[in-house]
């Protein structure tokens, strides 16, 4: 049965998260296929049958052997070739560290009707190794490792690490992070290919899109391949996961590296699809183009953000979505992105001036609306929010059948989010039901990392699009919308060019030049460093780099900061101000704000974990600003 080559189809499939009989009968209906076109091998990705980001329904016993039955069901559809699946595995006669039924991540080969595993394991599937415990994935909560199984069974870890011969192929088997082994101690690749046999490795993912992680997955995989001198099968999944307060979009991307490391792509991302390649079986064979490194674009984050909105918007049964349109840049991208796809009679804009909105910001939202050729609205808002500063502003508190204990009084500065509330809580909640839909949240990343929005407010919404990505990106993702997308002025120049503005007080006149606080693209880069950053800085390090002149470089300015923040004071008075709002108030914030459709690397939510516990500086920070303050007066 062995010829020259391995019939291998990479099945790039669309996993519905918690739908192990859906997701089964897409895998039957891909094997029937398989079949028919005389497939050797063919490979679908990690926790193809239940899903990854299911939170914890992997504690529901009914639902473990739903899996369970449906793998069977797989390997009984597997009698003219070899399938490779991704399911959980369960040892019911063990226990997890929680007490629960054991379970593993685990890897299924139904070759030819039966379930083959590595050759001296426990089981017949392989076990991941590596268990992810950083930002979105919690593996460790929920599944048993095979470092702890090894260690349970006496320490010999490598003989869990061995093929698994099947009719068609040797193949040495390992799940996601098990090839992103840089950081950890063990490399389940390199205990593999310590068996000179191997014919085919195969990694089964389940791989989030973050931006640019293909372009290092490419470098990285590729490098495995060469190291190996074999091919190396990639397959990864596609659809949409959350974890509940951050959504998540695959990408697929999956890939055929040969062992020269170059690749067969399965192109375009986002769709379900296969791949198939007759893969040689002689070590060393370069079967693949060459093919440069592709980094990630506008036009990808553009990609996954159309991606994400439709399949959030199927999954949620949402067919209609209200935008409350303000004139500026971030309202005029979610309308565009959802324009893209709806069609313009399930699209519904409304601008809710109030007396601090220009002439020309509602011009440009009429404007956008005309462009996106969608129904508009303009709801005035004056009219309530002065019922509302009529009944509470000087307002008397009295204990009923005695004294007064004080009066009430609203502020200007409260009849800001007076404003702002009355626009989301009211007006746009109240279209959302009249129109049949949801209305949305129009929050960039900087705005939610500082909390410069509205709880009930502007912070309202069924989701939140565009918040994973910082102002200066909504303003390209702008450009490219108009540009590529459209291929013509969608979202109106003017939109692109006024100061961006809550305009909920006279210090906020768009047509003077006056708008938010926050200095773009200063506050961008800054923000950034405290969220995305992979060894986060926090002010003790930005402190340090404004004083020995690093901090333009380290943040990746392109003016110094003297520009914006004249001295020391002005440097140290913004930083505490943000700071403390990233750690408190932005904070009490984001935990009510809606879900975040993810696209960076740490997205608000789930992904980007916090504490209520308020902003600290260290000893070495306020030392450092002492000596700062004190030279510059």
């Amino acid at each position: 049965m062995h010829g020259a080559h391995v019939r291998t189809r990479l099945a790039q499939i669309e996993v519905s998260a918690g739908r192990p009989r859906a997701n089964t009968t897409t895998i039957l209906a891909y094997i029937r296929e398989a079949v028919a076109d005389g497939i050797d091998l063919l490979v679908f990705p990690e926790m193809a049958v239940p899903g990854y980001l299911i939170g914890d329904r992997w504690e529901q016993q009914a639902f473990l052997r739903q899996c369970e039955a449906c793998g069977e069901e797989i390997r009984q559809a597997s009698q003219a070739l070899t399938v490779v699946f991704g399911n959980v595995a369960i040892d019911w006669t063990k226990q997890n560290e929680d007490g629960r039924p054991r379970k593993y991540n685990a890897l299924f080969i139904a070759d030819h009707g039966r379930f083959a595993g590595p050759a001296d394991s426990l089981y017949p599937f392989c076990i991941k190794a590596l268990l992810p415990n950083y930002r979105q994935f919690d593996d460790s909560r929920h599944f048993h490792d095979l470092r702890k199984l090894a260690f349970e069974q006496g320490g010999d870890i490598d003989r869990f690490f061995t093929p698994v011969r099947t009719s068609c192929a040797v193949l040495g088997c390992v799940l996601c992070e098990d090839a992103w082994n840089l950081d950890y101690a063990l490399s389940p690749l390199e205990r593999l290919a310590r068996h000179g046999d191997i014919e085919l490795f195969i990694n089964a993912s389940a791989s989030p899109f973050t931006f640019n992680k293909n372009h290092k997955r490419n470098r990285v995989f590729a490098a495995h391949a060469r190291h190996l001198h074999r091919p190396l099968l990639y397959v990864n999944h596609t659809g949409i996961q959350d974890n509940g307060k951050t959504v998540f979009t695959f990408d697929g991307a999956s890939c055929v590296y040969d062992a020269l490391g170059n690749a067969v792509r399965c192109d375009p991302p986002f769709e379900a699809r296969t791949l198939t390649l007759d893969i040689p079986r002689t070590p060393g064979t370069a079967f693949a183009p060459l093919a440069p490194p592709r980094e990630d674009g506008i036009a990808e984050l553009a990609n996954a953000l159309r991606y994400g909105l439709a399949r959030f918007l199927s999954l949620r049964g949402i067919r209609r979505v209200v935008v409350g349109a303000s004139g500026g840049i971030d309202s005029a991208v979610v309308a565009a992105l959802l324009r893209l796809v709806l069609p313009p009679e399930d699209l519904l804009l409304a601008n809710m001036p109030g007396r601090y909105n220009s002439q020309t910001t509602r011009g440009l939202a009429a404007d956008l609306a005309r462009n996106l050729g969608v129904p508009y609205v303009s709801i005035a808002i004056e009219d309530s929010v002065a019922l509302t500063r009529a009944q509470i502003d000087g307002l008397a508190l009295a204990i009923p059948g005695g004294r007064t204990t004080g009066t009430l009084r609203l502020s200007e500065f409260m009849l800001e989010n007076v404003q702002a509330r009355d626009r989301s809580s009211r007006i746009l909640a109240a279209l959302a039901a009249a129109f049949g839909g949801a209305f949305t949240c129009n929050a960039n990343k900087a705005e939610l990392t500082v909390g410069y929005s509205t709880l009930y407010g502007d912070l309202g919404g069924f989701l939140a699009p565009i918040a994973d990505l910082w102002k200066g990106e909504v303003y390209a993702l702008a450009r490219y919308l108009n540009e590529s997308a459209y291929g013509r002025e969608v979202i109106p120049d003017g939109s692109l060019r006024i100061v961006p503005s809550a305009e909920l007080s006279s210090a906020q006149d768009v047509d003077q030049g006056l708008g938010d606080p926050l200095i773009y693209p200063y506050h961008d880069r800054l923000f950034a460093s405290w969220v995305e950053w992979w060894n986060r800085a926090t002010p003790e390090e930005i402190l340090g780099w404004y004083a020995s002149g690093e901090l333009e470089t380290r943040l990746g300015l392109d003016k110094p900061v003297q520009a914006i923040l004249p001295d020391a004071a002005a440097f140290i008075a913004d930083l505490e101000r943000w700071w403390n709002l990233y750690q408190g108030m932005g904070l009490a914030k984001r935990i009510q704000a809606p879900p975040v459709l993810a696209l960076k690397r740490r997205a608000f939510g789930f992904d980007h974990r916090e504490s209520q516990i308020g902003a600290d500086y260290t000893d070495t920070y306020l030392a450092l600003k002492a000596t700062l303050i004190k030279s510059s007066t």
